[in-house]
């Protein structure tokens, strides 16, 4: 395309914008049909021309040159109505390669319309588990999952996300089950503090091991800048006790340029007596891809009745940086995982771990095992993950525990 009609194609897509320009191009005449959309393109600082003072409007446009228009306009998207908005994202979509390689970023933006985003992530997964009739023995199953998140931007301080997923058994059932994973409103007050309510996701500790999963409720967050961040929250935790209401808070921070990275959180249920759990996590950058972590939680409450307070602790190694957008990238790390029934949940964040035992009709209220993980990046946002848990042992001597293991292949969009 001649870059001339080019650059006509765009004045007519900002039409509005800007009334007058004078003329900034030698090569361009006041006579000329497209004076009138260099000029105001030029003043917008849409279109430049070259060192010498022409345009060159004759000249075939190359993709790059049009990508540099595209970035330009989507820095002065806030002054186009939603029709031109909607046109310059099109744009973007089109020409995600040549922004991205301009260092603009895109993201989503093929997948944006008007306020609302798009984003998800799927999985294929082969993973063991314990057979519920018996401990001795493992069971395998082969999973798909989907998910699509909606973020939608209702003003400056506020925006509704929801998180729809669908899981397959494909060696077991003939339906997938699809479900609102979570669905919350988020509101800025100021610049300090959040609130989230609904059903909204929450992480405790370093590692997962005690819980990485939703809670319906409300939550308020409170930014210290230089120190950590304050999360004080009432709801229910799924996987916890759907009857129970819970109270908690987490304190979570980073030292040392972010090298070191702590949190410190407290559960509290209330309707019952069960649960009454104090915690704590640290990683520690050794190296700038060495780093040891480690989480401990103890419940006060004696919810086993041997006149004993439950506690559950791990600690590990890492080693790399897995990160999606970068193939080749890897982490692998290994830890000893030591928990009691009463003092960990069943939403750990493991994809297999004998703690799934734990206060079930097997009778097992103590496990302890070491479990390996590793995870690489084999193509731009497709990943690789595998575990494997080991040498487990029980209160239970009566019952020869298996090893678990499982594989999963996970994608990012």
């Amino acid at each position: 395309m001649k870059k001339i009609l080019a650059i006509a194609a765009v004045a007519a897509l900002t039409a509005g914008v800007s009334a007058y320009a004078a003329n900034p191009f030698s090569d361009v005449s006041t006579s000329d049909w497209a004076y009138q959309a260099v000029s105001e393109l030029s003043d917008q600082g849409i279109v430049e021309g070259y060192p010498d003072g022409t345009f060159k409007g004759e000249r075939n446009i190359t993709r790059y040159e049009l990508a540099q228009i595209i970035a330009r306009l989507m820095a002065n998207e806030d002054q186009y109505n939603a029709e031109q908005r909607a046109m310059i994202d099109q744009l973007a979509s089109e020409y995600a390669d040549e922004l991205n390689n301009l260092g603009v970023r895109v993201g989503n933006l093929e997948s944006k319309v008007g306020n609302i985003s798009w984003s998800g992530d799927a999985y294929m997964k082969w993973a063991q588990g314990y057979d519920a009739q018996d401990a001795n023995n493992t069971v395998d199953s082969y999973k798909g999952r989907l998910r699509i998140n909606a973020h939608a931007q209702v003003n400056d301080s506020t925006y509704v996300e929801g998180l729809l997923r669908g899981d397959m058994n494909f060696k077991d059932d003939k339906n997938s089950d699809v479900v609102m994973q979570r669905l919350y409103v988020h509101h800025d007050i100021g610049n300090r503090v959040g609130v989230n309510l609904g059903k909204y996701a929450q992480f405790f500790g370093q590692t997962g091991m005690f819980y990485d999963g939703e809670i319906k409720g409300a939550e308020v967050m409170f930014n210290m800048p230089g120190m950590a961040d304050l999360t004080v929250g009432y709801g229910r935790v799924s996987d916890l006790a759907e009857d129970v209401d819970f109270t908690y808070a987490k304190l979570a921070g980073d030292l040392v340029q972010g090298r070191v990275a702590y949190d410190v959180e407290y559960i509290k249920s209330h309707g019952n007596e069960d649960t009454n759990i104090w915690g704590a996590g640290l990683t520690l950058g050794v190296t700038d891809k060495i780093d040891v972590f480690g989480d401990y939680y103890k419940n006060t409450k004696d919810v086993i009745g041997n006149g004993k307070k439950p506690v559950a602790w791990t600690a590990g190694i890492g080693f790399g940086r897995q990160d999606m957008a970068r193939p080749g990238s890897f982490r692998v790390s290994a830890a000893y995982v030591n928990a009691k029934a009463g003092a960990v949940t069943q939403g750990y964040t493991y994809d297999v771990s004998p703690i799934e035992l734990l206060g079930g009709a097997h009778g097992i209220d103590h496990v302890k095992y070491w479990t390996a993980a590793a995870d690489v990046t084999v193509a731009k946002n497709v990943s690789l993950h595998g575990e494997y848990a080991f040498n487990v042992k029980s209160n239970d001597d009566s019952k020869d525990l298996k090893d678990l293991a499982t594989v999963s292949l996970n994608y990012a969009f």
